[in-house]
């Protein structure tokens, strides 16, 4: 595959933390630390330029199985990244740990994402859009998103906690990109008032009286056996295992949301 072509050499370009880089003047070689990013990467018709991804990188399989793993997104092989020789890092504020991309930006530009609504999101896409010379692709893949997401409407809104762990039980809070992808279900995140993941007592979640309970596949992946549990704490709640990767994977994902939100919204009102 040729190389994307970029802007011009040691062009700078401001992540959304606010830090500035200097893009390369040579073909990109990309790692990506971050799931939700690679798959963007792939989807914008990247190949060659991106030489490592982290084992939770699953899509797209063909990646997976074959481009060099750097560890976990919490886990990074930091030795491994610098022998890849990579002249462009993508992160994430939340997946990533400080103390690890402060470890590569010593020999390598790092651009960091920090997304906790749609709006954010978009902007991920056209940014990394605009370092890797996929600015158009981008650019419609932001587009086929918000005409997606603008048709999306739904007549009732569910008071609703979404569980993303398991002993200690946490929920979503407000300040997520999944509280986001919630109010785009028609969800009323009863957390929303609530910073980053709680952990939550039985008590506490009676309190909160949600009348849905979306227990997702990831990062914990709850099953029936979490969901009978539950059962027996909030008998009259509607109780649902969700797809973790459409409520917070922030890239080229999101087109499959409404979809799924539609689906999610029809199984819930036939009870």
């Amino acid at each position: 595959m040729n190389s994307p072509t970029r802007q011009s050499a040691n062009t700078s370009i401001t992540d959304q933390l606010g830090k500035s880089i200097s893009l390369p003047s040579e073909p990109l070689r990309i790692v990506s630390l971050v799931p939700s990013q690679t798959e963007l990467l792939y989807d914008l018709g990247l190949g060659e330029e991106v030489v490592g991804i982290t084992k939770f990188c699953i899509h797209p399989d063909t990646w997976f199985r074959a481009k060099t793993r750097v560890g976990g997104t919490k886990k990074v092989d930091v030795e491994i990244v610098r022998f890849l020789n990579p002249n462009l890092v993508l992160a994430n504020k939340e997946e990533n740990l400080p103390e690890e991309i402060r470890a590569i930006e010593a020999f390598c530009p790092v651009w960091t994402s920090d997304i906790s609504t749609v709006e954010q999101a978009l902007d991920m896409i056209h940014q990394i859009g605009k370092m890797t010379g996929t600015s158009e692709k981008a650019t419609d893949t932001v587009s086929q998103v918000n005409h997606a997401f603008h048709g999306l409407t739904f007549d009732k809104t569910y008071r609703c906690a979404y569980m993303i762990w398991k002993d200690p039980w946490m929920a979503a809070g407000g300040d997520t990109f999944i509280n986001a992808m919630l109010r785009a279900c028609g969800m009323e995140n009863v957390l929303e008032t609530h910073l980053r993941y709680p952990v939550l007592q039985w008590s506490e979640l009676i309190a909160l009286k949600p009348e849905v309970v979306l227990l997702s596949s990831e990062p914990y992946p709850f099953k029936m056996k979490d969901l009978q549990i539950l059962y027996e704490i909030l008998p009259e709640v509607k109780l649902r295992l969700v797809d973790g990767e459409i409520f917070s994977w922030y890239g080229s994902r999101m087109l499959m949301a409404p979809e799924y939100f539609r689906w999610l919204r029809n199984g819930l009102e036939e009870g």
